[in-house]
């Protein structure tokens, strides 16, 4: 026989003959489920979200709130009670997150997602938790300059907070993730944050993962199969999407305007320094943590409520005209979800390659020079939590922020045309033109020498104060500890 033939021979041998076959690896990627494993439909507790403009929000008494409800099994067509959960989603956000319908919240993929997002299994050696640059007792981030990774490898950014990441129109500063999916997958194959083996770092962490029975039979009851890559971001990211951030003094004089408006019947619904002041008085009377957030003893201030309530209302205006916060920080989460180059890590007016940020990541064939050094435009929520500030960490307080915006970020070829004085640049375009002496401070680029000049706010010191106490008053309330404590878990 030749070795051709007893080669041919002896593979249909393996596959035909059951006595004779080989454990079969499974793809560490994704796999189909095995129903007669998951958990009985019946069994399988939804998860909802309910907003305030819902009727039923004022009726849940917590974050979290068990019940039940009928529905037909798809499987057997036939009609079952089984439990729901609601989460209640905090004052300021008007809209549910957006949960992908492939990937559907039940309360056990998020007990799972919650043991991952802790455990330090999915790091090559054992060392970095998702919660180590993303801590609850952080803000979500690490309140470092830039994060520390595997084997202490330092980082190039400053770690985003997950807060409201849920509403993420993109993920990572220079948007590379366009879900939670996505960002859940990321730092598990960066040599600086998670990996730190020889072959493919998925492919090690479910490795890792098929050793431990408890995360197999976790998996198997979620999803129908062995631990995957697929699986694993999944689970993750639908615990990351219950991190959800609002009920800011901000919030509830808003909500506070809306019902004193009703009553008025006036029609008017414009925030007066008295919505403020109102509460403010039910925050001293309820001995609340947030007046520490704004300065205010809840023991001794009382008599500063009316006072600050007029300060948070100056603060606001100023943020939503003269200071153009605006421009960029919009909607229920404060963010355009756009890019923009402000000048971060801009030294003598130019910006190295390191910090091209959106334009990096974008394909081949699809560059846009409007975004060389663009970078993701963060929430305003939670900022006394996430310190330091901007995507290199650069800016360690909140004055510090106001400071840069007041003096138009940092001058650079590509600074973004909404921190510019694109008035003054044309008139200096003009008078160069014409002959007529022009700036000589003025930085210009390119062959045809554009003049780029940022546009000053001018805020006084007092405004400046102002605008800082109400980025402060949209702090908001500490996340229910079932989400934020690592150690707790819905009752069984």
């Amino acid at each position: 026989m030749t070795v051709r033939r007893f080669l041919l021979a002896l593979a249909l041998l393996v596959f035909a003959t059951p006595a004779f076959a080989q454990p079969k690896l499974e793809p560490a990627d994704f796999l189909l489920p095995d129903e007669s494993k998951m958990t009985p439909f019946k069994d399988r507790v939804p998860v909802l979200f309910v907003t305030s403009n819902q009727p039923e929000w004022k009726s849940l008494k917590g974050f979290w709130t068990e019940g039940t409800q009928d529905e037909v099994d798809p499987a057997t067509g036939l009609k079952v009670t089984r439990k729901v959960v609601k989460l209640k989603v905090p004052l300021g956000l008007t809209q549910p997150p957006t949960v992908p319908v492939e990937n559907p919240i039940t309360a056990e993929k998020w007990v799972l997602g919650k043991q991952l997002y802790y455990d330090k299994v999915l790091s090559t050696n054992g060392s970095v938790a998702c919660a180590t640059c993303h801590a609850p007792d952080k803000g979500f981030a690490d309140g470092a300059k830039s994060s520390t990774g595997i084997n202490n490898a330092l980082g190039p950014i400053n770690s985003p907070t997950v807060f409201n990441s849920a509403y993420n129109r993109f993920q990572f500063w220079d948007g590379r993730g366009t879900s939670l999916e996505d960002q859940a997958q990321g730092p598990v194959g960066n040599n600086k944050e998670m990996f730190g083996g020889k072959a493919d770092p998925w492919e090690e962490a479910v490795a890792r993962l098929r050793t431990n029975p408890d995360f197999v039979k976790a998996f198997n009851r979620v999803f129908g199969h062995a631990p995957t890559r697929d699986a694993a971001a999944k689970a993750v990211a639908t615990y990351e999407r219950t991190v959800l951030l609002g009920n800011s003094i901000d919030d509830k004089a808003y909500a506070t305007m809306r019902k004193r408006v009703t009553e008025e019947e006036s029609g008017k619904f414009v925030l007066k320094a008295e919505d403020y002041t109102n509460v403010l008085k039910a925050e001293f009377a309820a001995k609340s943590t947030a007046l520490k957030d704004i300065g205010l003893d809840a023991e001794k201030d009382a008599a500063k409520a009316e006072e600050s309530g007029k300060r948070i209302l100056a603060g606001r205006e100023l943020f939503f005209n003269k200071a153009r916060c605006t421009n960029c920080h919009t909607g229920d989460t404060y963010t355009d979800h756009g890019f923009h180059n402000l000048g971060i890590g801009a030294k003598d007016g130019e910006l190295p390659l390191g910090e091209f940020g959106r334009f990096v990541r974008l394909p081949t064939g699809h560059k846009d020079m409007a975004l060389v050094g663009a970078f993701k435009t963060p929430g305003v929520r939670g900022l006394l939590w996430t310190a330091p500030y901007m995507h290199n960490g650069e800016e360690k307080t909140l004055e510090a922020v106001v400071d840069f915006y007041d003096r138009g970020g940092n001058v650079n070829a590509w600074l973004d045309e909404k921190m510019r004085d694109t008035t003054a640049e044309s008139a200096y375009i003009k008078d160069r033109a014409a002959g007529k002496p022009v700036d000589p401070n003025v930085k210009t680029y390119g062959p045809t020498k554009k003049p780029i000049i940022p546009l000053k706010l001018n805020l006084s010191a007092q405004e400046k104060a102002d605008l800082v106490l109400f980025l402060k008053s949209l702090n908001g309330e500490p996340l229910d500890p079932l989400v934020s404590d690592p150690t707790k878990f819905p009752a069984r």
